[in-house]
């Protein structure tokens, strides 16, 4: 039978090497990872699974991987999960990702040599493998925000196709008849749920009621300015009356952007956002949004880890929990 060090002779590299493939792969170039990988599968190498389960340590303590701590959405989130580890006297070691898959996959491997009790999670890539081989080796853990009831995990998620619902429903009970959704459903599965959810109601709609898809390249308050000063440019009769768009921070630069234009908000254009963080209410216009339980997500995903870490034996089967939104009415809309 094949030994690790078998493989290594043959991949030309080292033990540890080898060791790293298979436990942190993030830390290993593409190309070596690929040498490895054809080694093993020449020799038919089978690693020693025993040795390869998750073996957290005695301190108790939590990793939150965070996909942006930029966005003040996910920030809340994290916040709200350190009050429960607060209380429960649970340690934290938070990472931010930065909406970088390469990074994630670093700061994942960093919590699992912590040797943290679990992973709290808010994904760059829900589909990443890396966190099927966590999943394998019995690591703990809960996602937040990203992970829909599809899949075998556990998950804390907001209802965002009702979310989606509310703004079109608040803008079309308003009078639009010229909608347009502003960012990248095929980029995030939750972007796609609001659009879904909009689009809903603007079919069942009476009256002649559009719904334009105007997709964004980011999340950002830069892309919210760029797309502004493009529906900006349009001529009157060609612009949308209203605006939903994905998240607060397209919506907070869009206004900016349409204010800049000399557009007046609400009265030329019409703009709900979603999330409803701290800057939604501080804006030259204060933004019409769909809140977000954000602070709840974080406390509910903490809850749900004690439940896992406390709980003996195997890991229990998946539990989704899904929060629901609300309506805020400011002035933008």
């Amino acid at each position: 039978m094949a030994t690790i060090r078998d493989v290594a002779r043959l991949a030309g590299v080292s033990y540890g090497t080898v060791s790293n493939v298979l436990n942190r792969p993030s830390y290993v170039r593409a190309e070596t990872r690929e040498r490895v990988m054809q080694a093993i599968a020449e020799l038919d190498f089978v690693p020693d699974q025993r040795s390869r389960q998750f073996r957290p340590g005695r301190t108790r303590t939590i990793g939150i991987a965070a996909a942006e701590l930029g966005n003040p959405f996910f920030l809340d989130v994290a916040l709200g999960a350190e009050e429960v580890c607060r209380e429960n006297d649970l340690g934290v070691v938070l990472c931010n990702s930065a909406y970088d898959p390469v990074r994630e996959s670093h700061n994942l491997d960093l919590l699992v040599q912590q040797r943290v009790q679990g992973i709290i999670i808010s994904p760059v890539d829900e589909n990443s493998s890396r966190l099927e081989m966590l999943k394998d080796r019995g690591v703990p853990m809960v996602f937040v925000d990203r992970v829909g009831d599809d899949r075998d995990v556990w998950s804390v998620v907001v209802d965002d196709r009702e979310g989606g619902r509310l703004a079109a429903r608040h803008l079309v009970d308003r009078g639009h008849g010229r909608i347009a959704f502003l960012g990248h459903p095929h980029r995030s599965p939750k972007v796609e749920l609001r659009y879904q959810g909009a689009r809903e109601v603007v079919d069942r709609s009476d009256g002649d009621i559009t719904l334009e898809l105007v997709r964004s390249a980011s999340w950002t308050v830069e892309e919210g300015r760029r797309l502004g000063a493009l529906l900006a440019a349009r001529p009157e009769d060609k612009r949308p009356t209203a605006v939903f768009c994905a998240n607060d921070m397209l919506a907070l630069g869009l206004v900016q952007e349409l204010l800049r234009a000399g557009l007046r908000v609400p009265d030329d254009i019409a703009v709900v956002g979603y999330d409803d963080i701290e800057w939604a209410r501080l804006g030259a216009v204060p933004l019409t949004t769909i809140s977000q339980p954000r602070t709840l997500l974080g406390r509910t995903a903490v809850e749900m880890m004690i439940r896992l870490i406390d709980r003996p034996g195997p890991l229990p089967q998946a539990n989704h929990i899904v929060l629901k939104p609300d309506l805020v009415v400011r002035e933008s809309a």
